[in-house]
């Protein structure tokens, strides 16, 4: 059973840029697809962007041209970095795997998570 774990995150003011990792034990990271979701105080978990097994991306409208994700399959590690970050980005991020053959917007599609890791951005 693949497991997840991430690190970076922290503080940042407006503008700036971080870094999450998500490293894979366990399991391949490239056989699966691969999602960045985040949650803010009180909201649900919602889908960020995401990494295929064909290495192609995704990302949602409000992070598109910010955020990149990316993998080192060296590593067995997915990395999401973050630019230009907003104070709206604050949440608990998360990356997760899914067995599907797609890569799904929905929490419940996805089988094993990471920890999460507090990502806040002052204003």
């Amino acid at each position: 059973q693949v497991q997840l774990a991430q690190s970076g995150g922290g503080l940042v003011q407006a503008g700036g840029s971080l870094r999450l990792s998500c490293e894979a034990s366990g399991g391949t990271l490239s056989t699966y697809n691969l999602g960045w979701f985040r949650q803010a105080p009180g909201k649900e978990r919602v889908f960020v962007a995401g990494i295929r097994k064909t290495s192609t991306t995704y990302y949602i409208e409000a992070v598109k041209g910010r955020f990149t994700v990316s993998r080192d399959n060296a590593k067995n590690t997915v990395y999401l970095q973050m630019n230009k970050l907003k104070p709206d980005d604050t949440a608990v991020y998360y990356c997760a795997v899914t067995e599907l053959a797609l890569l799904p917007s929905a929490p419940k599609d996805y089988a094993v998570w990471g920890q999460g890791t507090q990502v806040n951005v002052s204003s």
